[in-house]
């Protein structure tokens, strides 16, 4: 491998540099990674398989393991506008305080 002086250059160019040589970088792990899935597919075909039947996916991309978040459902509605919802966790919205003390019942609003 040829040595390269970075003395003499910039900030600026060395940062240039920088950027440059992990694009490189990413290319040739790209490159490489085509390259080992094309032998995968290969040999599974040559073994009468596709990558897919083998790995039980696409081949191209693992699954996500982040759980998925669901919004609650909504378990009362505000009677005079529908905007106004609440699933029945957490602090009561103020629509629903102030419905519940000018005497209306919880159970009035309930989906």
């Amino acid at each position: 491998m040829a040595k390269i002086d970075l003395k003499p250059l910039s900030l600026t160019e060395l940062k240039a540099l920088k950027t440059r040589v992990e694009k490189a970088i990413a290319n040739h792990d790209k490159k490489k990674k085509a390259k080992a899935l094309a032998a995968l597919k290969a040999k599974a075909k040559e073994l009468g398989f596709s990558l897919s039947d083998l790995t039980g996916g696409n081949g191209a991309k693992a699954k996500s393991t982040k759980p998925v978040v669901r919004k609650p459902k909504v378990a009362y509605r505000d009677t005079a506008d529908a905007k106004n919802v609440w699933s029945g966790r957490g602090p009561r919205p103020k629509w629903l305080r102030a419905a519940l003390e000018s005497g209306k019942k919880l159970e009035d609003f309930k989906v």
